[in-house]
């Protein structure tokens, strides 16, 4: 806690079920240290009553205070997307901003994507069909013990809402363990030991070898492929919010492409799968009729307009959709005040007037006299590491910037704008350091050790989470410490 020096800091949180089922909840600060550089530390877990907001604000604000820390001093906040968390009226983002205004709230870009995959699922009526009724049943089946035939670095996972990247793996999968997948249930069709086994398997095997499920599968690959690495490049600690913006740019324009371009190749790789594997390719200039539909609801569209329009293209809109919805949740100029503080390129994207927008966002902490300090900083600084002073040159993003305000001691020169830098880099994009978190409560916390109580298995828990820093600790120290907490008979 030394290290934040009463400075400001961004809150990370997240909830989950332990063991005992008992709900806790990970606290994670995200701060600029002395060197300039931003890091995130997981400070404890709380257990707490319910998972209301009020619940959750009170045991923050408990919690923060036993380390002499206040909400007054946040400058960033990062949750998951759940109403608890998010909610506009009564979620944990509203309260706590209404004791730090300024505590700006960023859903967490990855579970923004997630959820983005998630909602255009199902949202469209083929692809909950397709995906979460054909696939999904094989996948179910695909999880069957089934030897050491099956490499288990292509396992089967089952996709879920919030585990990022789970989607795209495993239609990536399904599409290389294919042959395999149908070699399985052709086995089981022969050998189940029910007729209801034999059944099942039947239905699952009709369902794979469908010319529907090949598109399926092939467009939706595509389709998350196309944001998996933006999905993998969120999760990573150093991620700044201006590279962010600038990936989601990037993931709506392959999107764009892959719609405007890239059609007949889509059509070409399935054509060639159901080729591979037996599957009947239909004429596209047929009629659609759509087995599972009503005949009184006639459809007077042909096979190719049903795959290109009512699917393809849809999937893809409702995509570029959700992206746009999902990702405008921060303030406009917040982030391109950000994006124009980024180094990278020589400062190419720095423009006074965008930054002087972000300021105002932030009334309290840049009144009018700083103001007008602030834009002579800015002018001279800009001169200085652009034009004057090497040393910034190649700088590759604001963690950077940081570091060598820091190194150079510029940020002494410049405090205001190194202010803002900070303020920047206080906007957590990802909770990625609380996830890992709860993967340790597992570990710390199993089935066979599920007696432990709260503030031992935060203490547990901090250590191993932050065991960088830990390691650095001597043994001497340690037992100095054990041996100044109470009176012992011995001497440790």
């Amino acid at each position: 806690m030394d290290d934040v020096n009463g400075d400001f800091f961004a809150l990370l949180v997240d909830e989950s079920c332990d063991v005992s089922r008992k709900e806790q909840l990970a606290i994670v600060l995200r701060y600029v240290n002395r060197c300039g550089s931003v890091v995130e530390h997981f400070i404890g877990i709380v257990h707490v009553r319910n998972t209301s907001a009020l619940c959750l604000k009170e045991a923050i604000v408990d919690y923060l205070a036993q380390h002499s820390l206040s909400l007054s001093y946040v400058r960033g906040q990062c949750y998951d997307g759940a109403s608890n968390m998010q909610g506009d009226f009564r979620g944990l983002k509203t309260l706590i901003q209404q004791e730090s205004k300024f505590a700006y709230s960023i859903h967490c870009f990855a579970h923004q994507l997630q959820l983005t995959l998630v909602a255009v699922s199902k949202k469209c009526l083929e692809v909950g069909e397709s995906q979460a009724e054909k696939v999904q049943e094989a996948l179910d089946m695909g999880e069957l013990e089934t030897g050491r035939g099956l490499n288990q670095e292509l396992g089967l996972a089952r996709a879920a809402d919030t585990r990022w990247g789970s989607h795209y793996k495993s239609f990536k999968n399904f599409i290389s363990m294919f042959g395999s997948i149908i070699d399985v249930l052709d086995t089981i069709v022969v050998d189940a030991r029910t007729l209801e086994e034999r059944a099942k398997a039947k239905g699952y095997l009709s369902t794979c070898q469908t010319f529907e499920v090949a598109f399926m599968l092939h467009l939706m690959r595509d389709v998350l492929g196309i944001t998996n690495e933006l999905n993998t490049s969120l999760q990573k600690k150093e991620q700044d919010i201006a590279n962010a913006i600038l990936l989601v740019e990037v993931a709506k324009k392959r999107l764009q492409k892959l719609r405007e371009e890239e059609w007949g190749l889509l059509v070409d790789k399935v054509s060639a799968f159901c080729v591979k594997y037996n599957i009947s390719i239909p004429n596209f200039d047929d009629f659609y009729v759509n087995s599972g539909r009503s005949r009184r609801k006639v459809v007077d569209h042909t096979i190719l307009h049903h795959y290109r329009v009512d699917i393809f293209f849809k999937i893809i809109d409702w995509q570029v959709q959700e992206l746009n919805a999902r990702f405008n949740e921060v303030t406009t100029n917040l982030l391109v005040g950000v994006a124009c503080l980024n180094p990278v390129d020589s400062f190419s994207s720095f423009d006074i007037n965008k930054i002087l927008m972000m300021v105002e966002l932030y009334p309290d902490d840049f009144d009018e006299n700083i103001m007008v300090t602030l834009k002579n900083q800015l002018e001279t600084y800009i001169v200085d590491v652009r034009d004057v002073d090497e040393r910034f040159s190649n700088l590759q993003g604001l963690v950077d910037l940081s570091e060598t305000l820091v190194k150079t001691k510029k940020h002494l020169n410049y405090p205001f704008v190194f202010r803002l830098v900070k303020f920047a880099l206080l906007l957590p994009v990802a909770t990625a350091t609380v996830e890992r978190t709860f993967l340790a409560m597992k570990l710390i916390k199993s089935e066979l050790r599920n007696r432990m109580n709260d503030e031992f298995m935060s203490g547990c828990l901090v250590p191993y989470v932050e065991r960088k820093i830990f390691n650095a600790i001597s043994d001497e120290t340690i037992m100095n410490t054990f041996q100044d907490m109470k009176t012992r008979r011995g001497q440790l």
